[in-house]
């Protein structure tokens, strides 16, 4: 069994709304990816409630990573919201791209999927210009990760998460 096949579902069937629309394999795709991305980006926030790892002080994990002071870095309990946060985002990429699924036409899932996608494009498209511009007075390690890496990464998983908003709405047929 495929591992993309295993996660999503098959790619034909109905969504359970009785419209008979499938998701495409361009769809699955970018699910696959995004969910990939997001557990990932959960995980290592939850790693880091406890790990400066890949860095080896706090206060050059808060330089490089968070762009703050030491004495300024998130709490635990805040870095979990976040992981938490994540992770239910990357459920909600699952839910969506799997045409089976009873929550997938679901107004609470199609709102999540619209609400990432804002979420991560608007801080990819902010870090950009924010730290393009030097428009905040970070560590230069973190501006040249924001640049290179992060803001990045948040553009990708938001447009892939918008994709995959766009290509499973309700009565949309797969081609």
């Amino acid at each position: 069994m495929k591992a993309m096949e295993w996660l999503l579902g098959s790619a034909g069937g109905s969504t359970g709304s009785g419209t008979g629309a499938g998701v495409g394999e361009d769809a699955r795709a970018a699910a696959g990816f995004a969910a990939a991305g997001l557990a990932a980006a959960s995980a290592l926030h939850v790693v880091w409630t406890v790990s400066t790892w890949p860095l080896a002080t706090r206060a050059e994990f808060a330089a490089v990573v968070v762009g703050v002071e030491e004495s300024r870095l998130p709490s635990a309990q805040g870095t979990l919201v976040v992981a938490g946060l994540l992770g239910a985002g990357a459920w909600l990429v699952v839910t969506a791209a799997r045409p089976t699924h009873r929550l997938a036409p679901s107004r609470l899932v199609r709102t999540g999927l619209w609400t990432l996608s804002g979420v991560l494009t608007a801080r990819g498209a902010g870090g950009l210009l924010v730290s393009g511009f030097d428009l905040r007075d970070v560590p230069a390690e973190f501006r040249h990760w924001d640049l290179a890496l992060y803001s990045p990464l948040c553009l990708t998983l938001g447009g892939l998460t918008g994709y995959l908003a766009v290509r499973t709405r309700p009565g949309r047929r797969s081609r």
